[in-house]
């Protein structure tokens, strides 16, 4: 790649890259899962839940095709612009971008959240306005040092997590969980089915971003050894955890009391060990690591994508500068930042339909991602049509089944969303509607943007016109 003065340091190893592609997703795993339940109950949405873990096992072992093949900064952008020409490459980052900036607002506020457990008097949006100003400065300071702190944070939320598990395993009571599992309470009673295809975005919550880690592979060393071994360990990780999680929460009395909380975990195991309980207080302060580590990671994510895309003219190109010490998308790093503070303070625009503000910004996140999911598994089928003769160190096992399961499920999860959240699609399509306005008045950005050719492997020129 030609692009003087913006390029990432190569810095992360095997290990680092799994710290961020399960750090991503974890915490999921402590908050945004348990509002499924309000909608299609316990049982209901380990249903949505196994269908959502099969979709994104399919996906990842077929993304991780096109990550080693085009071990790029910009991740689906680059993939989509490779198969699809420019247009595809920017609707693919805009999803993205829309994944990506709306999670951390979701995850800082559930930071609030957790803290609000040990200190009731506690601010939970001005907590989160704090997370923002804390972790997007460590960004900025380099990638070497961030990545090893979400390595770090990352394990010690896993090992909360199976200590989470093991104090509420006395407990647990199958018929608790059972309990009203195929429909949900009050104004969420939709039934059985139409209840599993409505919780289906807090499922997805589950496992949402680890893709992100193909965003570091500018700055992975090896990346095409290094990303698969990332990759499938960590969706192995993560599955693992998400489903004990939710048993395990939904076993120790009723469920319906945690259905719309942001510190599902922590009120759980208060039934068991009560609340002045040394375990409490540890699961609450080793919980924010779980927090931390997804903020984190996805700070990590978002920044990446709005450099690669102003790099390539897509967005205004002073957010494509370096930090000329730390070698880092400072300005990025800042713009996003920007975007999920404003998302924070943002009640009046974002709470719909009598849902939490953190559910709303939840399902937007969600919309990003699975338009990128279905996009990302064309362009790997139109890849591997048009250009067959690329050196490719990962194939997707199983093709084409593998990657069209990925595709198909991702299909059905968006249209369900879409019939579920009228109008949180509305504003979803009204943000890329926009975002193509953009784009269509800022060609001139891409004509003088340099030359960003993916070199290895017989790769040819993309257009950037």
């Amino acid at each position: 790649m030609s692009t003087t003065g913006k390029e990432l340091a190569q810095r992360l190893g095997p290990w680092q890259l799994w710290g961020i592609a399960v750090g991503l997703v974890i915490s999921g795993e402590y908050f945004g899962w348990s509002y499924g339940w309000a909608s299609a109950g316990t049982l209901g949405f380990m249903v949505t839940a196994l269908l959502v873990a099969v979709m994104y096992t399919a996906f990842i072992f077929s993304f991780t095709e096109l990550t080693t093949l085009i071990p790029h900064a910009g991740g689906p952008f680059a993939y989509a612009r490779r198969a699809f020409g420019p247009l595809g490459g920017f609707i693919a980052g805009l999803a993205t971008l829309c994944e990506f900036v709306f999670a951390p607002p979701a995850i800082a506020l559930a930071i609030g959240a957790y803290l609000n457990v040990q200190f009731p008097g506690l601010s939970a949006k001005w907590v989160a306005v704090g997370c923002y100003g804390v972790f997007m400065t460590l960004n900025v300071v380099g990638v070497g040092i961030a990545a090893t702190f979400e390595l770090f944070v990352t394990v010690l939320a896993i090992v909360e997590l199976l200590v989470f598990m093991g104090v509420v395993a006395p407990g647990f009571q199958w018929q608790h969980f059972a309990q009203a599992g195929w429909a949900g309470q009050d104004r969420f009673q939709l039934g059985s089915v139409s209840g599993m295809f409505a919780a289906i975005p807090f499922a997805i919550w589950f496992f949402l971003a680890i893709e992100g880690a193909a965003m570091a592979a500018e700055e992975a060393k090896d990346p095409r050894r290094t990303i698969p071994v990332a990759y499938i360990a960590g969706i192995l990780t993560l599955v693992a955890l998400a489903l004990g999680v939710m048993v395990f929460a939904g076993g120790v009395g009723d469920w319906r009391s945690l259905a719309n909380i942001n510190d599902p975990l922590p009120q759980a195991m208060k039934r068991i060990v009560g609340g002045n309980s040394g375990w409490l207080h540890m699961l609450v302060w080793l919980g924010l690591f779980g927090l931390i580590a997804s903020f984190h990671g996805i700070i990590m994510g978002y920044s990446r994508q709005i450099f690669a895309l102003a790099r390539a003219g897509f967005l205004p190109p002073f957010l494509a500068a370096v930090h000329p010490r730390f070698k880092t998308p400072h300005r990025a790093i800042l713009a996003g930042g920007v975007v999920g503070i404003a998302a924070i303070f943002s009640d009046n625009l974002i709470v719909i339909a009598g849902q939490p503000l953190t559910a709303n910004i939840v399902t937007l996140s969600v919309f990003g991602a699975i338009v990128m999911y279905i996009v990302s598994m064309l362009a790997l089928f139109k890849l591997r049509r048009a250009e067959p003769l690329l050196a490719r160190p990962f194939s997707a096992p199983g093709y084409p089944l593998v990657p069209a399961l990925a595709l198909a499920l991702s299909s059905v999860c968006l249209a369900a969303m879409v019939y579920y959240n009228q109008l949180l699609a509305a504003i979803f399509a009204a943000m890329l509607a926009a975002g193509f306005i953009y784009y269509r008045l800022t060609s001139h950005h891409r004509a003088a943007a340099e030359s960003d050719v993916m070199l290895e492997g017989q790769l040819i020129p993309l257009d950037t016109k």
